[in-house]
């Protein structure tokens, strides 16, 4: 029973990081759609008229033709990156397993819409619920049917990457037969899903409707469970179902039918059509008062709560996080120094995130992207024009930044909370580089760069190699799977560095870094 338990937790926390490397290309991608498109709309032009020179439209229409590359081909990402991501071996077979079995699914569907005589007439495609994939003629299901065929492909991957053939055969053996048996699967996959499809299609609009009948309530319901899922590293499920799927709305843009809020987001701004407030009640204006002001706020106030001794110690750790919060949107650095020695604190963190949805919904604000920083607001916000309502980013943002202060303060004081710098520190350890790291290890081994993380100590504190099962890490985090988390020592992690230490069950186990989880990775990944 733990085991299934446990396999079930793994699959999941790796789930929601693979969502992160076609999540982070589209974000990329964003910043170009949203550059060119700033500067090439008539607006912008009337305004600055020292743009309409051909050289430089064409440059801007070019960088928004590139960056709508990954809204495009969204699909086909997840169809590689979800097997890429979850295999511990062999993962360029499976990412190229992933390209195969979609192709091969949806020519199986367009088989069997042409054999049924369900193939809509290309003026009524969109009416069918049909579109097109590589020139595919097929069912639209979006990024879901990456999703599907990449998990399918990463069971296959699992099942037979070790399979040995008859000695005739042997030439297929192997990872070689991954692509194979996939191409006969995904094919048999693509002839069911015209039959099952309308369940799937039933459930995703269900799940839509009704955070649509939640009404304003919707977002707020969002940026909360958001946040609330966030250390458990779930959260990105639940921002990829209303980024790319139904549940996160459908409209009809330049004649085509488009799910999934960040899509939608995408496809107007691509089409230089009006923005659908409705789309970015779910993007980065949501985030934008809490990850812009709120954090920074918080982090003041641990700052100013921490012994007069011991600030200077601190310093460097509270403001990476900052500049990661303010700008990236990388908000983990900040949120694990209180979440788990306050739920008051990460209540009220989650309460206000939910909030920030909500009024930025209510004030009519149209800020898309997926990061909710200092690029997003002026990239997509500022650039695009006024309609965008950016200034009332910076009013609330004003009103979160005194809450999160006060608040953060009096809890921190009344609470005698031990945030950064409020206890006495270890003789033996010290605060570096904005990270506390023990002084009694051997600091000359295993660097990465400029790291001051003992990696042999880290080693250790994970239960040593024979502990680890499999090592992989996201945008902040280190998501392990290890035999025993009991061997896990989370305080001796926490003193070498990590911001906080998540254990999902007892072989499922996250350890939060920061954006310099990288370098930890590669380090471990050398002593392995």
């Amino acid at each position: 029973m733990n085991k299934k338990k446990s396999s079930v937790w793994e699959f999941l926390q790796g789930l929601g990081k693979t969502f992160m490397l076609p999540v982070s290309l589209l974000a990329f991608m964003g910043l170009f759609l949203g550059i060119g498109s700033a500067f090439s709309s008539p607006s912008t032009i009337e305004t600055f008229p020292f743009l309409n020179h051909e050289w430089l439209q064409v440059t801007f229409q070019f960088m928004s033709a590139i960056g709508g590359f990954a809204f495009s081909y969204l699909p086909v990402l997840f169809a590689m990156a979800i097997p890429l991501g979850l295999v511990r071996n062999e993962k360029g077979i499976a990412a190229f397993s992933g390209f195969v079995g979609y192709t091969i699914m949806n020519l199986s569907i367009n088989f069997y819409l042409v054999q049924t005589n369900q193939l809509a007439d290309l003026d009524f495609v969109r009416e069918a619920g049909q579109g097109f994939v590589f020139g595919i003629q097929t069912i639209e299901m979006g990024v879901l049917g990456g999703i599907i065929s990449g998990l399918v492909v990463y069971k296959l991957h699992n099942r037979f990457y070790k399979t040995q053939l008859p000695d005739s055969f042997a030439f297929f053996s192997g990872a070689r037969f991954v692509p194979i048996v996939t191409s006969v699967v995904l094919s048999i996959v693509g002839l069911l899903i015209p039959v099952i499809w309308p369940i799937f299609a039933f459930i995703i609009t269900g799940i839509g409707l009704s955070i649509q009948k939640a009404g304003i309530f919707g977002p707020f319901l969002f940026g909360a469970g958001e946040r609330l899922l966030l250390p458990f590293g779930l959260h990105h499920i639940l921002v990829s179902m209303i980024r790319f799927t139904e549940a996160g709305g459908t409209a009809i843009v330049d004649g085509k039918e488009v799910f999934g809020a960040l899509n939608i987001y995408y496809a107007e701004l691509q089409n230089n059509v009006p923005i659908s407030p409705s789309a970015t009640a779910f993007l980065s204006q949501g985030k934008m008062p809490t990850f812009m002001f709120g954090l920074p706020a918080a982090a003041l106030a641990m700052y100013q709560t921490a012994r007069p001794e011991n600030r200077v110690k601190i310093k460097g750790l509270l403001i990476s996080g900052v500049i990661a919060t303010f700008v990236t949107g990388i908000t983990e650095p900040i949120e694990f120094l209180f979440i788990f020695i306050s739920p008051i604190l990460f209540i009220f963190h989650v309460f206000m995130t939910g909030l920030g949805f909500m009024v930025m919904a209510l004030l009519g604000v149209t800020i898309g992207n997926t990061d909710g920083g200092i690029l997003d607001f002026i990239i997509f916000g500022v650039m695009q024009g006024n309609y965008t309502k950016w200034w009332y980013v910076l009013i609330v943002g004003a009103i979160w930044f005194v809450i999160y202060y006060y608040v953060f303060k009096f809890v921190i004081t009344k609470k005698n909370l031990e945030t950064p710098g409020r206890i006495k520190v270890d003789p033996q350890s010290e605060y570096k580089d904005g990270h506390h790291v023990s002084l009694t290890g051997d600091k000359t081994k295993h660097k990465s760069g400029d790291s001051q993380y003992d990696m042999e100590a880290i080693l250790a504190a994970l239960g040593g190699a024979s502990n680890i099962i499999d090592l992989d890490n996201c945008i902040t985090r280190l998501r392990l799977v290890v035999n025993d988390g009991n061997l896990v020592n989370d305080d001796e992690l926490k003193k070498l560095g990590a911001l906080g230490v998540v254990h999902l069950d007892n072989q499922s186990v996250q350890v939060i870094i920061g954006t310099k989880v990288t370098t930890v990775r590669n380090g471990l990944d050398e002593l392995l």
